[in-house]
């Protein structure tokens, strides 16, 4: 599990609704909605943040509740919120950028030179053998 969502806290091992904290997230769903910028509704709501920290709360699902985190947000104002968000976004044009697409190669094979010696030190011994590697065969 990553870091703990703004508007919970932990305590013994539960995440806990904070009630200031969580009182600042409805503020900020209101105020978005309501038609403010995602910056100017976070500092409306008290919450220090730029717009790409902001789109992430908004977008973050753990605030619907879920089987760790209980429910800051009702299922309906999230909805409006993703809606509103999406439409925002093709307004400005920004839906129909192209994402680009890289192939990710893992090399798995490679050809070794024969070991000839043993360091006791792992982290040396690792070392070497990684030197002993001469190429990685497509």
């Amino acid at each position: 599990m990553g870091h703990t969502p703004f508007g919970y806290r932990i305590e013994n091992g539960v995440a806990v609704v904070d009630k200031i904290d969580s009182a600042k997230i409805k503020t900020l769903y209101s105020a978005y909605l309501s038609g403010l910028s995602l910056e100017t509704a976070a500092n409306e709501a008290g919450i220090k943040a730029y717009h790409g920290t902001v789109k992430r709360i908004l977008e973050n699902k753990h605030y619907l509740g879920d089987d760790f985190y209980p429910p800051i947000i009702d299922h309906k104002t999230f909805c409006a919120a993703q809606e509103e968000r999406k439409r925002r976004a093709t307004k400005l044009g920004r839906n129909h950028r192209k994402k680009q697409h890289r192939s990710i190669r893992i090399p798995t094979v490679f050809t070794m030179k024969p070991s000839t010696q043993y360091d006791p030190n792992p982290q040396k011994q690792a070392e070497y053998l990684y030197s002993l590697i001469e190429s990685e065969v497509l």
